[in-house]
């Protein structure tokens, strides 16, 4: 079948909701597009191409004429560095890696009664590929949930630690580095207006000096800003966030910050004069990702240096205009710590393991052991004498979610409605603690209302891109 005939197959389906004249998609009614989106999600995820890439087009397309779009959180970031907004809460950076289109669709279930809309939904260069979704898969299904739940305005999707792996660096630098842009217009072509560039992982903290040390990290941090500013679409300014210190590693000190910021500014201006730099510094302040499994399976505590994290992120704002501090790897800590990031200002947190255990606690047992004997299979080199079962499978887990996407989705649908309602509940429950209530107000009054229409010929270039992810963050 002809992509033209496939098109207009995906078009029938909608039962006259959507229409095709030639190459042009008009929504014929409104109030019925939301059922629509639940089948073009599925498409989007599974259906081989060029099915997938045209069904996701179609949702871009949808979303544009009915009222989310992509969006650059930059200007809102930009006017919190400047004290010109409010200062009391954390944006959550969600990292959706199973059935990403449900669990979107309950974060927007969560944030709309609290009128919550400084949100992001992100997705990093590793779980691209072991949860097998591309930039372009992944922007559809928050899309599409969008859509399917009656947003409006804003929707903000990252591409967290587009990160550089020391091991292929050391190797190959050319190819590495090339990886990563090719990486960074793949994701902007898909609606990424937000891109964490992660070269934390080639600071030498050997040498003698914390200029020397960071070096390599923020001159070639600069180069990939250079390449997302070349990237962006006219209109758009992608807010760009830079990392100091590679989580899970030590704690991150003010002169790091100071010796990041300064050599990537100079560096910056120098290979795009007037051109804005980053919008907001990640550090490492005492947590890692996933969290340090137990032998029993639970997870250890984790104690967060908060008087660093205020600390670093006034030091942001105050010197440099920032939004102030990220902190990644917090999503196991316990509940109650959640309401200390807004307390101490620090502008974001990314959050990802726990929306993957509720995911997991509520699987059926069947399917839950099937995608263990894979792991046992595929994954037993990473199997540590020293480990538990429960720890093995915990730590490796994640790396199942791609191989058995299909069977995830085809879960019963009360099953679907179980995990959908553990996921709203979660993010409710953070967004309260984070202090993200009303941020509606200040999203609708910086973030720019540019809306981008991606042409059909981008997605029909569009590729099943596949690449190495081993070593790299989440």
């Amino acid at each position: 079948m002809s992509w033209q005939a496939t098109l207009q197959t995906l078009i029938d389906r909608t039962h006259g909701t959507l229409s095709l004249s030639g190459t042009a998609l008009k929504v014929r009614d409104p109030s019925r597009v939301a059922e629509t989106m639940d089948s073009l999600a599925r498409s989007s995820a599974l259906a081989p191409e060029p099915e997938a890439s045209l069904a996701r087009w179609i949702v871009r397309e949808t979303a544009r004429q009915t009222g989310p779009y992509p969006a650059s959180i930059d200007a809102l970031y930009r006017a919190r560095g400047r004290g010109e907004t409010r200062n009391d809460y954390t944006v959550p950076a969600m990292n959706l890696r199973a059935l990403s289109y449900h669990a979107a669709r309950a974060v927007f279930r969560a944030a709309r009664p609290m009128q919550a809309g400084a949100l992001i939904f992100e997705i990093a260069r590793s779980e691209m590929g072991y949860t097998q979704q591309r930039p372009s898969e992944y922007a559809t299904s928050v899309l599409a949930a969008a859509v399917a739940e009656g947003w409006e305005g804003p929707v903000f999707l990252q591409g967290d630690h587009f990160q550089i792996s020391a091991k292929r660096f050391a190797s190959d630098p050319l190819a590495e580095v090339q990886a990563v842009r090719d990486l960074i217009a793949e994701a902007v072509a898909a609606g990424f207006f937000n891109i964490d560039i992660d070269t934390s992982t080639l600071v030498d903290l050997d040498r003698p000096t914390i200029a020397e040390q960071q070096m390599l990290n923020f001159t070639l941090c600069a180069e990939l800003a250079v390449d997302v500013r070349n990237a962006e679409p006219e209109g758009v300014t992608i807010s760009i966030g830079g990392e100091i210190g590679e989580v899970g590693g030590q704690n991150s000190t003010e002169p790091e910050l100071v010796g990041f910021m300064d050599g990537f500014n100079h560096a910056f201006s120098a290979l795009a004069p007037g051109k804005p730099g980053l919008s907001k510094i990640s550090v490492q302040t005492g947590t890692s990702h996933g969290g340090v499994v137990l032998p029993d399976g639970s997870i250890a505590k984790v104690k967060v240096d908060f008087d660093t994290l205020a600390r670093l992120s006034q030091l942001a704002r105050r010197k440099y205009g920032l939004a102030g501090a990220v902190q990644h790897g917090a999503s196991t800590l316990p509940e109650e710590a959640f309401t200390k990031f807004a307390e101490a200002a620090a502008c974001e947190v990314h959050l990802a393991t726990n929306f993957q255990n509720i995911l997991f606690d509520h699987l059926p047992r069947e399917l839950r052991q099937k995608m263990y004997g894979f792991l046992d299979r595929d994954f037993a080199k990473d199997r540590k004498p020293d480990m538990t079962a429960e720890q093995f499978y915990y730590k490796t887990r994640k790396n199942a979610i791609g191989p058995f996407k299909a069977d995830v989705w085809n879960l019963p649908a009360d099953t679907l409605a179980q995990v959908s309602q553990a996921w709203e509940a979660q993010f409710r429950l953070l967004f309260e603690r984070l202090n993200v209530g009303k941020t509606l107000a200040e999203v609708r009054t910086h973030i720019p209302g540019k809306i981008v229409q991606a042409s059909l010929q981008t997605y029909l270039r569009s590729s099943g891109v596949s690449e190495s992810v081993e070593g790299l963050a989440d």
